[in-house]
């Protein structure tokens, strides 16, 4: 199924020219709206479209600014509806995830990702060591599992939790920490399982 996502943000009230563009240029057979600031993930009708959407759908924006604020949260995003099999086309950058050049894009969002991430690494660590020099350091305690973890961990090998994200929302902790967790009670992430499956159909081919 073609799906189409809309975001404009409160002071910005018109949508309709996101919309036409998808109708018009997509063919999108439905569309979620959200009116809310793209600087939080946590929209809705985001979270509805993500839940919605299933293996062999295709996610349609007008550009990437309408899905997400930061390159994180777009890597976020991605990554979420691709553990589930879904890909997704931006119209204005022409960037389609199931192309070699969507994921050569890919590998170049996670670089940046990951540069703006070491960046703030090293300003954290600056800021401790300040700290420590100051005697008001305490640390960081590791996160603990949640105590339901087992049960929840069943219920994503069975996919009633479709993806890593819907585990980080449900157990407010982070991608690195759950994938951690997981990594303990030795689950393969699907993730994982849809590239290979992705990799064997292809391998199929004529």
């Amino acid at each position: 199924m073609k799906i189409g996502y809309v975001r404009v943000s409160t002071v910005e009230q018109h949508e309709e020219r996101q919309i036409i563009e998808l109708k018009e240029k997509a063919n999108v057979e439905r569309i979620y709206k959200d009116k809310l600031s793209g600087k939080n993930t946590e929209r809705p009708q985001l979270r509805a479209m993500i839940d919605f959407a299933r293996e062999g759908d295709t996610i349609y924006v007008s550009e990437f600014s309408r899905l997400a604020r930061s390159t994180k949260d777009l890597l976020s995003i991605i990554q979420d509806l691709r553990e589930k099999g879904v890909q997704v086309i931006s119209l204005k950058e022409n960037f389609d995830t199931s192309t070699p050049t969507g994921e050569l894009a890919m590998t170049v969002f996670a670089a940046i990702a990951t540069f703006e991430r070491k960046i703030m690494l090293q300003r954290q660590a600056e800021g401790i060591a300040v700290a420590k020099a100051k005697g008001v350091y305490k640390g960081r305690q590791k996160k603990k599992k949640p105590a339901d973890w087992d049960e929840l961990v069943k219920k994503y090998q069975n996919r009633e939790i479709r993806s890593v994200s819907e585990l980080m929302r449900i157990c407010h902790a982070s991608r690195p920490t759950v994938y951690m967790w997981l990594k303990e009670s030795g689950v393969v992430f699907h993730e994982l399982e849809w590239q290979k499956k992705r990799c064997h159909l292809a391998s199929n081919q004529p």
